[in-house]
């Protein structure tokens, strides 16, 4: 099969994911065999390219917003039939038995797998996954506006759940990409006031389409004390600013994976009234089905570029130099 991966992380511009020939992967008992049709590109993809996360296999291929067709289900594996569309996501597995997984918290598993980072992902023209971390498709949904829903649909959810928002409450975002217009929408479907700060033209232009309260800079003051803000840029010297804006008892989630330093915080300044900061890591099978039982209700509506697989590296160029109006997905034929 077809494949993009990384075997020597580099600067996305030197093209450090390569187009090799793979065995199709086997399904061991209880995963099913994906055949890939789309597979959205995500930050996390550069950051594994460009070696931000170290790679946990070599010769990893990337790629975690997975969809496509159940192609084989391996032995004990009854929960979806062949023809079943299904999508695979970041977290792969967890062992189901730890204090975390025993009370809610899986995606805090020690013993946790990743898609893309620890098994192979999606840059490819077939995947596997335990049948148990796969997610049921809405209808209602194509294949390329679905994909970034499996992870910069459900990691702006679960950061919008580590905020603590509520119906009615006014929220800002830093850093307005593929995941941050997701949540824009379910934060507006829930009645927020919706304050962007963003540097990029395409990306404000996005923000003022999807109904942006108020749109400004990284460094700017909005009009009103954020009740909530959701930190999408990998952009430690935002965290400042964004902790100063929040009103009392505000609260600051932190989306990324990766995040550059943070500068010093003044206590009084940033951190007393009760204000908090908080990361976020991953999400439970449970944020993905909320939230795309959700996306299905709004409707949530995905804005995509469409590039063909073996332009991967083009993609992340893209997504690292700000020139996304939405998320990136690739087609896999």
């Amino acid at each position: 099969m077809k494949a993009m991966a990384v075997e020597k992380p580099a600067p996305i511009e030197r093209e450090p994911l390569q187009a090799i020939e793979l065995p199709i992967p086997e399904p061991a008992g209880g995963e099913i065999l994906i055949r890939v049709k789309r597979c959205g590109v995500c930050r996390t993809d550069l950051h594994i390219a460009e070696g931000d996360l170290a790679l946990h296999r070599p010769c990893i291929v990337p790629g975690h917003e997975v969809i496509g067709i159940v192609e084989r289900c391996g032995d004990g594996a009854s929960r979806f039939r062949s023809g079943t569309r299904v999508g695979i996501a970041w977290l792969r597995s967890t062992c189901g038995t730890c204090r975390y997984c025993t009370t809610g918290r899986e995606n805090l598993c020690p013993y946790a797998t990743f898609t893309g980072w620890d098994q192979n992902g999606g840059y490819a023209e077939f995947a596997t996954v335990r049948e148990d971390f796969a997610y049921a498709i809405p209808d209602g949904l194509d294949d390329e506006h679905a994909a970034p829903l499996l992870c910069a649909g459900i990691i702006g959810f679960r950061s919008i759940r580590r905020a603590e928002v509520k119906p009615g409450a006014t929220v800002g975002l830093y850093g307005f990409g593929g995941s941050a217009h997701l949540a824009m929408q379910v934060l507006k479907h829930w009645g927020c006031r919706v304050f962007v700060m963003s540097r990029g033209g395409r990306h404000r232009e996005l923000a003022e389409e999807l109904g942006a309260d108020w749109i400004g800079g990284a460094e700017d003051l909005p009009p009103a004390r954020l009740d909530a803000a959701i930190l999408f840029a990998p952009a430690g010297e935002i965290v400042p600013a964004a902790m100063a804006a929040l009103d009392r008892g505000g609260t600051l989630a932190i989306a990324g994976i990766h995040l550059s330093q943070i500068p010093p915080l003044d206590y009084a300044k940033h951190l007393f009234e009760e204000r908090q900061l908080r990361s976020v890591t991953a999400n439970t099978r449970a944020d993905g089905e909320e939230f795309l039982r959700i996306a299905a209700e709004i409707p949530i509506r995905t804005r995509t570029l469409a590039l063909p697989l073996a332009e991967a590296n083009r993609a992340l160029v893209m997504l690292k130099h700000d020139e996304l109006k939405g998320a990136a997905v690739l087609e896999i034929r």
